[in-house]
């Protein structure tokens, strides 16, 4: 019986991990390079859930695969049209930032409720059927969207290490005057840089509307928001190593309580924030307490 709940705990905060990975690279992502705290990060996550739902089951009833591209492609372009007309006009003032990215998410909260109705839409599994491992039964999304997941947070970093781009995004995010200096667009930099993120968190909105809950609705964006938040904070703001560690740290502590705490799941909300509280009060800058971390 002990060994079933480690396996348990072992497996799924694994999973939670990687997806949770995933979402908070994107943020750290966007502040790394523009030094922007994006809180409408969590609004991509419901978008990006949104918009699989129409590419997979509404409007032309694609493969779930092909959804999910287009629907990473399609937030990632409204990300960047986003930030390029609404956030890169105030960009340099944090408050006047945080307050647009704060409406921005109320704005495509009421959208989706105007477009989709209140009610929740259903999100189908990205493939169907298990697989029983270690004598555990996990869904084959779930095991697709952790495998997925650890490979684009792998392959971003190799994009941001080895690509003559991944090397503007890191030198603005060191210096942007020298980086100007220097001949790199910056405007465009930053709109690929939130089309990237918004892309990132768009995936991990359907590897967990498609996992866990089967729906995607319009109320889904703050808890992701908190989350990306709390891990970001947690590992490091600007630290993409942080957001790896910080995330699997959250993982497997909320599937901890989960599974082993009696009505665990009424408390899962609040573990990211006390595991970041604790943390804070230790390490004020964090696990990994830099601005940036995308220098070799």
């Amino acid at each position: 019986m002990i060994e079933e709940t480690i396996l348990e705990i072992i497996l799924y905060g694994a999973i939670s991990g990687g997806v949770y990975a995933l979402l908070a690279l994107g943020f750290t992502l966007i502040y790394g390079v523009s030094g922007v705290i994006n809180l409408a990060h969590g609004s991509f996550f419901m978008v990006g859930a949104y918009m699989f739902y129409v590419f997979g089951t509404f409007l032309f009833n694609f493969e779930p695969i092909l959804a999910l591209i287009l629907a990473a492609i399609s937030t990632g372009v409204i990300g960047s049209i986003v930030f390029r007309l609404t956030i890169h006009p105030v960009l340099g003032d944090e408050v006047a930032v945080m307050v647009v990215t704060v409406c921005l998410a109320f704005i495509f909260q009421q959208l989706m409720i105007l477009v989709f109705g209140p009610q929740n839409v259903p999100v189908t599994p990205l493939v169907e059927g298990s697989l029983i491992v270690w004598g555990i039964t996990l869904t084959n999304t779930r095991i697709l969207a952790f495998v997925i997941s650890l490979v684009l947070f792998a392959s971003l970093l190799m994009f941001i290490k080895k690509t003559k781009i991944g090397k503007a995004m890191r030198a603005v995010s060191q210096d942007r005057e020298v980086a100007m200096l220097m001949g790199i667009n910056t405007e465009m930099l930053y709109m690929l840089t939130m089309a990237l993120s918004a892309m990132l968190a768009a995936v991990a909105g359907i590897f967990i509307s498609a996992s866990t809950t089967g729906v995607a609705g319009a109320w889904m964006w703050f808890s992701p928001l908190a989350l990306s938040f709390s891990v970001v904070v947690l590992g490091g703001l600007g630290s993409i190593k942080g957001s790896l560690v910080g995330a699997f740290i959250i993982g497997y502590a909320e599937q901890t309580v989960a599974i082993t705490v009696p009505e665990g799941g009424a408390i899962i909300p609040v573990v990211p924030f006390t595991i970041m509280v604790v943390i804070l009060l230790l390490r004020p800058k964090g696990l990994f307490g830099k601005r940036v971390e995308m220098e070799d």
